[in-house]
């Protein structure tokens, strides 16, 4: 089964973050909301706090096979200054591993130096911390093992290609047609 780490920090945009979990659970994927401040829960950037399921000390990162990082202003700094979250970002792309961040957090992937030659999309304003990136201005946008995607607007359909990505573009649209989604 697919299992996928989600770095929740504080100031993570909440809608990214739990659109993405709630698909990805419709989907029979496992999916654990880590918490980066070591909580045990995560205060969204708009005073919507919520549960996570692991802290980040406590949290085996071999065991997973992809890692998510929503984006929210000041969730995406405290995600950028966590060496934890960096390393494995860069640990995960060397292994062949999902890379996925929505909003401002590609620049997270820029900093990790994993984007390099890749396309990738981030927040508008924000594309010159897309390090070494070819930008383009798609809604989700993935190259190999990295999925990028460019605003809370777009959740959804960031969502269904991490669907897709590990069960396939029939289990995305199933889900999309679940959810009564219309692209």
């Amino acid at each position: 089964m697919t299992k996928i780490a989600i770095c929740m920090a504080d100031g993570v945009e909440e809608i990214e973050a739990l659109t993405v979990v709630d698909l990805c659970r419709r989907a029979g994927m496992e999916i654990d909301m880590i918490s980066t401040q070591n909580r045990g829960r995560a205060m969204g950037g708009h005073g919507i706090q919520f549960e996570t399921d692991l802290n980040i000390k406590d949290t085996d990162f071999k065991e997973y096979d992809g890692i998510i990082l929503p984006g929210g202003g000041k969730g995406t700094e405290n995600l950028m200054n966590n060496m934890t979250v960096l390393n494995t970002v860069q640990n995960f792309f060397e292994a062949g591993k999902l890379c996925a961040a929505i909003c401002a957090a590609p620049t997270v992937l820029g900093k990790a130096g994993i984007l390099r030659g890749k396309k990738a999309i981030c927040y508008p304003g924000l594309e010159s911390q897309l390090l070494g990136a070819e930008v383009t201005v798609e809604s989700v946008v993935r190259d190999g093992n990295v999925i990028t995607s460019r605003g809370l607007g777009t959740a959804i359909d960031f969502a269904l290609a991490i669907i897709a990505y590990y069960l396939g573009d029939e289990k995305a649209e199933e889900i999309a047609t679940q959810v009564v989604y219309q692209a």
